[in-house]
């Protein structure tokens, strides 16, 4: 009885107090979960999410179907979440967390890795297609739209013919590592900007930095 009873309050039980929807954001960070992955290029949206845990002060708890963290940025309630479903299922925390805490659509970011961009470079989009990114297509899925912003981090297409999958599942290379510092300090930059001051505004002072 008290275990169905915990478990009913943890799924009823918002983590944002906010009451005005539009004050409420979901930042979405897509990687894989476990020691294999940690470190790698396709996990940088765990990456930039515990770059910005770090600087805002705020620590990660396992909850369903993720880890989440919450902070307040300027007025605005701010929800993280690394989705433990792995990459391929990312829809159905993000479906799950969005209308738990009642976030609408266009306050979700989707943060992900993207080969089509030399690395470190970030781009904010408000929609668009997958692009190929099995993560991106799954939320595409299930929310039924591909009108959902998501912040892409280039990490370069640096691989020969057929070694896609190796490139993305390998570790930063000498180089990479020694700019990521300065790369995620801005990358928590643009996530800090889409919440206060929208994606638009973003968009054109961080596209392409």
């Amino acid at each position: 009885m008290w275990k169905s009873l915990k478990t009913w309050l943890s799924s009823s039980t918002r983590l944002l107090e906010e009451e005005d929807a539009m004050k409420k954001f979901l930042i979405v960070g897509l990687g894989n979960i476990g020691p294999d992955y940690e470190e790698t290029r396709h996990n940088i949206g765990f990456m930039i999410l515990e770059h910005l845990a770090e600087q805002e002060g705020f620590s990660f708890e396992t909850d369903k179907l993720g880890a989440v963290g919450t902070f307040k940025h300027k007025g605005k309630s701010v929800l993280c979440l690394k989705p433990s479903t792995y990459m391929n299922l990312s829809g159905k925390a993000v479906k799950y967390w969005m209308e738990k805490e009642k976030i609408p659509l266009e306050n979700v970011l989707i943060v992900t890795d993207d080969i089509n961009l030399p690395f470190g470079t970030l781009r904010l989009k408000i929609k668009g297609s997958d692009g190929g990114h099995n993560g991106l297509k799954n939320i595409q899925d299930l929310l039924q739209t591909t009108q959902y912003p998501r912040f892409r981090f280039g990490i370069s297409a640096n691989f020969g013919k057929g070694r896609q999958i190796e490139y993305v599942l390998g570790k930063w290379n000498e180089e990479e590592r020694a700019s990521l510092p300065e790369r995620l300090d801005k990358a928590s930059e643009l996530v800090r900007s889409f919440v206060f001051a929208g994606a638009k505004n973003t968009m054109n002072q961080f596209n392409g930095t």
